[in-house]
């Protein structure tokens, strides 16, 4: 198994005047709410243990006072923690001195911030650009790969406006292009999305997902929208006052809930917008080959009181043979059954519900759809009626 990119290991954040002397409470098992009361600390972050591998998307949600802003915080240490360790790329980053700790923010680590953060005395050009230019790179290099980055954003020609000019939408994709033009391999995004409007931040998700795509970056999401977490999460992890709940891919988050906050969390959520093809297919028992004899079939389907077998031509699907066309064959004197088996659509296993859903409910007499792997073999059917539990 591949050694995590980041790693944080029994992290602890009380915020006051002696955080140190309030980690026993916290071990014994006081609540936040206790200790505020008994001591005027407040409980920030409690033994929090992370694991976050090269190249994905990892969201970090909870609601207002989680803790989920100030770990973000502490990846970068933006803030420093109680008590605990932050592994990146194996160097403990609590070890940096002050230089190497700016080196480290400015060649490995970019942020993109809620309220965008860009500089309005600077142009467009400039504000993307910033982070190579204090890094002390050449005059035409920034300008060839701010510019490059703005195209990347869809915000080719806005080089010379200012902030102040551009839409939120837009002055978000600037952020965007900033953080991604220092070429840092780590971005951090703390509520990036949450202050445009909904379907700007839709698009936004969409251009983060696209650029992911073409870049593979490792990006550390902070949200407090379930919603967007399970659209662009390869892994969630949910906090809830300070500490950890549950974390896991959107699959698992949506399915097997760890707790009831967690199971109010997904309660209201729209499955056939998170889950695929592959999370409801049914593995079939009941196979057949177009050499298959009439009277072998109909024999196969009563047996096993099926409404209908499928027929398959070595890995792939061929269609699906109905118990009425398996008498039919018989009664008109067919050697096999090839000439009476029904062709059925496939979807391919990561096809979401939300798109398979419309095909299923268009087949004729409830037929079923098959399902194909990414090498094109066949996997299983899914029906109207498991559909319809599942999404239920």
């Amino acid at each position: 198994m591949a050694e995590p990119l980041v790693r944080i290991e029994n992290l602890y954040k009380v915020f006051g005047s002696n955080p140190e002397s309030v980690i026993p409470l916290v071990e014994a098992g006081q609540s936040k709410d206790d200790i505020l009361a008994a001591t005027g600390h407040t409980l920030g972050l409690q033994n929090i243990n992370l694991e976050i591998g090269k190249g994905e998307i990892f969201v970090v949600m909870g609601l207002s006072g989680s803790g989920k802003s100030t770990l973000i915080r502490h990846f970068n240490r933006l803030i420093d923690p109680t008590q605990g360790h932050i592994f990146v790329e194996g160097v403990d980053v609590m070890t940096l001195s002050a230089k190497e700790l700016q080196e480290f923010r400015r060649h490995k680590m970019s942020m993109v911030f809620q309220r965008f953060g860009l500089l309005p005395h600077c142009s467009v050009l400039e504000n993307v650009g910033y982070g190579l230019s204090i890094q002390g790179l050449g005059k035409d290099k920034v300008r060839e790969k701010a510019l490059h980055w703005l195209d990347a954003v869809g915000l080719s020609g806005y080089e010379d406006q200012y902030p102040s000019q551009l839409s939120g939408g837009q002055q978000q994709r600037v952020g965007l292009a900033r953080a991604l033009c220092t070429d840092a391999e780590i971005l951090l995004m703390d509520e990036a999305f949450s202050a445009l409007d909904p379907l700007i931040r839709r698009e936004m998700q969409d251009q983060l997902i696209s650029l992911q795509h073409k870049l593979h970056k490792t990006i550390i999401f902070i949200t407090h929208d379930l919603d967007e977490a399970l659209r662009l999460g390869d892994k969630i992890a949910i906090l809830r006052d300070g500490k950890l709940i549950q974390v896991g891919n959107p699959e698992d988050i949506l399915l097997h809930p760890a707790d009831d906050y967690v199971e109010a969390f997904v309660h209201d959520v729209n499955r056939t917008k998170v889950l695929t093809a592959a999370h409801v297919v049914s593995k079939v028992q009941l196979t057949l080959t177009g050499r298959t004899t009439a009277q072998q079939a109909l024999d196969t389907i009563r047996e096993r009181h099926a409404d209908y077998a499928c027929v398959l031509d070595g890995k792939s699907l061929k269609g699906i043979l109905t118990l009425q066309d398996a008498e039919r064959a018989l009664n008109e004197g067919a050697g096999n059954i090839a000439a009476y088996v029904r062709n059925v659509n496939c979807v391919p296993d990561s096809a979401e519900l939300e798109a398979l859903l419309p095909r299923l409910l268009i087949q004729k007499e409830n037929q079923p759809i098959g399902v194909t792997n990414e090498d094109g073999e066949f996997t299983g059917m899914v029906s109207c009626s498991k559909m319809a539990e599942f999404v239920s």
